[in-house]
């Protein structure tokens, strides 16, 4: 009943999740060429910015942030959706959700215009806990989006530490893309780099899916200054910027092909 503000396919591609300032998210079935809703989600107070499905070996799961400050997760069982957590971790409008790789577990990224990032994490147990990078990005946070699992450095790669590294990226007001790595040792989220090239708002940022060849990792990010660029490392220690195309209004959203 009001503007779209995001539209996210299931893992599957049979089902099509949307989000409003209608504070409403619908979930539509669209196999075979059709279109029927299955879901009227409610309980946001407020415009629902973006939608995020969890891989499908958590169950059917979908999350959603808003400007009332929460982050929902739905849960469909045997056809019925119901409202399976909470959070209120922030204290403004949270802008940004984005699923950890499957193999971190259950474990969704959210950033909010107060400029914390919180991690949200369950085990299974039906306990959820969560950790929060506080002044992330000075003004606010508008975008998060996870490495792949695989994402290692070399001394990361030969070390006997068997657990993977997480790492996710993050685009801000205050102009920057930054790298966040989970550190182990400290049990905390650290900053890992600082990258510099936007002369405004970072609208939104995304870190291809694969390393793709020799290993290389690429994000995108998107900004109020109409530039698109691509960040590369092939060490994950030095990143290289190449500004893709400058466009002649605001960039608001990149995103990759997952193939």
């Amino acid at each position: 009943e009001d503007m779209i503000h995001d539209a996210q396919m299931d893992y599957y591609g049979i089902r099509l999740a949307t989000c409003s300032s209608d504070r409403s998210v619908k979930v539509f079935d669209i196999r075979n060429g059709t279109q029927k809703l299955v879901a009227d989600l409610k309980g946001h107070e407020g415009p629902v910015w973006q939608v995020a499905w969890a891989h499908p070996m958590f169950g059917t799961v979908l999350a959603s942030c808003s400007y009332d400050r929460k982050v929902i997760l739905w849960k469909e069982t045997d056809g019925v959706w119901s409202k399976l957590e909470e959070f209120k971790n922030h204290d403004s409008s949270v802008n940004s959700i984005c699923w950890a790789p499957h193999e971190f577990g259950l474990m969704l990224a959210c950033g909010s215009s107060d400029g914390a990032v919180s991690i949200v994490s369950t085990s299974g147990d039906g306990s959820w806990e969560s950790q929060k990078i506080n002044n992330a990005h000075t003004i606010g946070c508008n975008a998060v989006s996870w490495a792949p699992a695989q994402t290692k450095t070399a001394a990361e790669i030969s070390s006997e530490d068997p657990k993977a590294l997480k790492r996710f990226v993050t685009g801000g007001c205050d102009n920057l893309v930054k790298i966040w790595k989970f550190s182990e040792a400290e049990s905390k989220w650290v900053e890992e780099h600082k990258l510099e090239a936007h002369s405004d708002w970072v609208r939104d940022v995304a870190w291809a899916p694969s390393p793709g060849l020799e290993a290389q990792s690429t994000i995108a990010s998107c900004s109020q200054d109409r530039r698109v660029i691509l960040w590369t490392s092939t060490n994950l220690t030095s990143w290289n910027f190449q500004v893709l195309s400058t466009f002649d209004d605001v960039i608001w959203h990149v995103s990759w092909s997952v193939t």
